[in-house]
């Protein structure tokens, strides 16, 4: 778990396209393991939501139980979530919680720069490295890169919490802080889609196939199954594997960190003839 001190002031984000991005609306690994250096901080604006001003890339849906923002706002003092200037001013938050690089870039293109005194808890290292890519100063990673442990290592704080997230995000980020009587702001802010409908077929059946996530275990197993019993199916950690064997998916393989190198790592050592054969991981 890292956290830091002292002032806090955000930079404007980057140039479009030049932090890290992950195309399914997922968490993306970075298999270098190193943090990208922080940028130099200046002062913080009035974190004032604006429409972005390239193709909206990630577009959110109305959630079926009514609890969750569904229109990319976060809450403002006006009636209909604007602040008369086409935009919505995310200031007043106490911190922002990111559990995707995704979340990071909806975010950085609607947001200038955030509030210099709200602070951003990321769930793993790899949203953490693509908030500061964003000019974010990050306060906070959990020692273990999960939603549970996220919202658990958040301290205490009498202040609101926004919650940018996917909708096909699990709740238990939501329900923890709630749980912990922390009000929480559960914003829809993108929405997770295939790549199309049609069935993929390959000349060969791959020698494995990462899954990275929940929504990729999901439409592997709509448009690839069944898949040859020679292909292993590796996962970046415990809670992909469950989403992948909900999916009917077997599961060979599960990485000890998640990482992209550590589930690279785990492949390699799977399909290496000389290694003991392979057993399902509980």
């Amino acid at each position: 778990m890292i956290a830091s001190g002292g002032s806090r002031r955000h930079d404007a984000p980057p140039p479009a396209g030049s932090g890290p991005q992950s195309a399914s609306g997922q968490d993306a690994p970075s298999a270098s393991g190193q943090d990208a250096p922080s940028a130099g901080r200046r002062a913080g604006g009035t974190g004032r939501l604006a429409a972005p001003t390239g193709p909206d890339r990630a577009r959110s849906r109305p959630a079926t139980d009514g609890t969750a923002r569904t229109d990319g706002t976060a809450r403002t003092g006006g009636t209909d979530g604007t602040d008369g200037t086409g935009g919505t001013d995310v200031a007043g938050y106490a911190w922002m919680v990111v559990t995707s690089a995704t979340a990071v870039r909806v975010v950085a293109e609607r947001v200038a720069r955030l509030p210099s005194d709200l602070r951003v808890a990321a769930v793993g290292e790899p949203t953490a490295r693509a908030a500061r890519a964003a000019g974010w100063v990050v306060d906070l990673v959990p020692s273990e890169s999960s939603g549970a442990a996220l919202a658990h290592a958040l301290p205490d704080t009498s202040g609101a919490v926004l919650f940018p997230r996917s909708d096909l995000a699990a709740p238990t980020v939501v329900d923890t802080l709630r749980g912990r009587g922390i009000d929480v702001d559960d914003v829809v802010a993108y929405r997770t889609v295939g790549t199309g409908d049609e069935p993929v077929v390959l000349d060969s059946p791959p020698a494995a196939v990462l899954v990275t996530s929940g929504s990729i275990a999901r439409e592997i197993a709509r448009r690839m199954t069944p898949l040859d019993p020679r292909t292993v199916v590796a996962c970046i950690g415990p809670g992909t594997a469950a989403e992948a064997r909900s999916a009917d998916l077997p599961v060979h393989v599960v990485a000890r960190t998640r990482s992209a190198e550590a589930l690279l790592d785990a492949v390699v050592e799977s399909l290496n003839p000389t290694a003991p054969n392979r057993k399902a991981p509980k």
